[in-house]
């Protein structure tokens, strides 16, 4: 993998980069191209991102952008991230699509946009990506520049949660106790426990915390325990 992307291959070059920021390898850019030491190396993982992102290659700057949102070996640049968002996502990238409606969303690096943000989900979600069906569903479960519409929500929860998002798992659960649909309710809250985020967890818990029944107070124990894990 790496003899590739030394030879120019973007697409081995972003798996090189993931591997050296997921610390799989035992060297990074170091003196040049390569020889660390082990371990993580976010900053050799930066620079081999940024290698794909400057030879246009869309997943490159998708992880490079990420990089200079996160500030994974180097500093945090918003509108840099920003601006490969976009490259990548008229790209037709949907990773892209989808992180940079987050930015519309939010106005990170970026002025708060939250019709272009829809527009950036909406592409994502009808071409498959998950994660944006879960945030068309919360436009509409909100009523953002529209009508709410939470028949719509819950269906654009289901597809997300079918495609293996957490939170639309969970946003699906909450609809369904609403509605008094508990056992099929707590059916997604357990497939949404093993990759939640501590936020998500907590609030899976404050809902399992108000519904009656035995299945409910086992969940939220599970709930509980996993909290503590992250």
């Amino acid at each position: 993998m790496r003899r590739q992307a030394e030879q120019g291959h973007a697409a081995a070059q972003v798996a090189w980069g993931q591997a050296l920021l997921d610390g799989q390898v035992g060297g990074g850019m170091g003196g040049g191209m390569g020889g660390g030491t082990g371990g993580a190396d976010p900053a050799g993982a930066r620079a081999w991102f940024a290698i794909a992102a400057g030879a246009g290659y869309p997943l490159g700057q998708v992880m490079y952008a990420r990089a200079l949102e996160r500030g994974w070996g180097g500093a945090v640049d918003l509108p840099a991230a920003y601006r490969l968002y976009r490259q990548a996502a008229e790209a037709g990238d949907d990773w892209a699509r989808y992180n940079l409606g987050n930015m519309l969303l939010r106005g990170r690096g970026c002025a708060r946009d939250r019709p272009a943000a829809w527009r950036c989900f909406l592409a994502a979600a009808t071409s498959g990506h998950a994660k944006s069906m879960t945030l068309i569903g919360r436009f509409l479960e909100e009523g953002w520049d529209r009508p709410r519409d939470i028949a719509a929500a819950a269906a654009w929860y289901r597809r997300g949660a079918e495609g293996g998002d957490y939170r639309g798992q969970h946003n699906l659960a909450s609809l369904l106790a609403e509605a008094g649909h508990l056992d099929e309710a707590l059916v997604w809250w357990r497939r949404a426990l093993p990759e939640a985020t501590p936020d998500i967890l907590r609030a899976m818990e404050e809902a399992l915390g108000q519904l009656p029944g035995e299945s409910a107070g086992v969940l939220r124990q599970e709930v509980e325990r996993r909290f503590r894990e992250v």
